[in-house]
């Protein structure tokens, strides 16, 4: 069973992230979503800088998105096929809900830019856990539209980047397991 609400320790041990195109609505209200970014906001922060940032895009805003997305592939690869084009358009239009998180340091900050970037992937992960909390599924992507500037420059400010597209909603299909480390593999005792 995944995403088991019992406890929290049983969300924990059972999450799994939703593909966002396998994610379907139901997903969360406009009061539920801010309840997930609200305890997004609450995640570790040395210096108390918020060095991350949280923009949603609305269902009625998704053909922009896929405009947008359409625009700078093209612009990038004037070359680019059919599919490559409907892969922008259906990537704009997964999942109910989307929130771009943007990673957002402070510059001439004392805290090393490395923590402020750490905090941001920290914030989307508690984003993904109160998704899950709340019933729902979340997935993140980054993916070419992540690092393309002209789709960077649409959401972001300065020298904010885009940390991920985090796509909410309802899985559509049955969940899978994916792989995880072992964790003999990946854990071990310091002995200096």
């Amino acid at each position: 069973m995944f995403n088991d609400l019992s406890s929290p320790l049983s969300l924990l041990q059972t999450r799994r992230s939703g593909k966002p195109r396998d994610l379907v609505a139901p997903g969360p209200d406009a009061e539920q979503l801010r309840a997930i970014v609200e305890v997004a906001l609450r995640t570790p922060d040395h210096g108390k800088l918020a060095p991350w940032r949280f923009v949603i895009v609305p269902q009625d805003r998704r053909d922009t998105l896929a405009d947008l997305l359409e625009s700078a592939y093209r612009a990038e690869k004037p070359d680019a096929g059919r599919l490559e084009i409907e892969a922008m358009h259906q990537f704009a239009h997964q999942a109910p809900a989307l929130v771009v998180a943007l990673s957002a340091p402070v510059a001439g900050s004392k805290i090393p830019i490395w923590e402020q970037q750490l905090s941001a992937g920290a914030a989307i992960m508690n984003l993904l856990h109160a998704t899950h909390a709340l019933g729902f599924a979340g997935g993140w992507l980054t993916g070419w539209p992540a690092y393309n500037e002209d789709v960077r420059a649409a959401f972001a400010q300065g020298d904010e980047r885009i940390a991920g597209f985090i796509f909410i909603g309802t899985p559509g299909k049955p969940q899978e397991e994916r792989p995880r480390p072992e964790y003999d593999n990946r854990v071990s005792i310091w002995d200096r």
